[in-house]
């Protein structure tokens, strides 16, 4: 359907953004325990991004030099 790294930027896009209500909801209900589940989904988020630009980076055909 997609290339992998749009595939993996897309989900990382995802994880970020239900870690991000996920924390805010662990702040407003006073839950550390959901706050930190969170703060960890927000980060693979933004990892799993990093992991789909560098797939992208090196799916690119190669230039060559003369």
């Amino acid at each position: 359907m997609f290339k992998p790294g749009t595939e993996n930027k897309l989900k990382g896009n995802i994880h970020e953004l239900k870690g991000t209500i996920k924390e805010k909801a662990g702040q407003l209900t006073n839950d550390p325990g959901l706050e930190g589940e969170g703060i960890g989904e927000e980060a693979a988020g933004k990892i799993q991004k990093k992991v789909g630009l560098v797939q992208d980076i090196l799916s690119r055909p190669r230039k060559r030099v003369s």
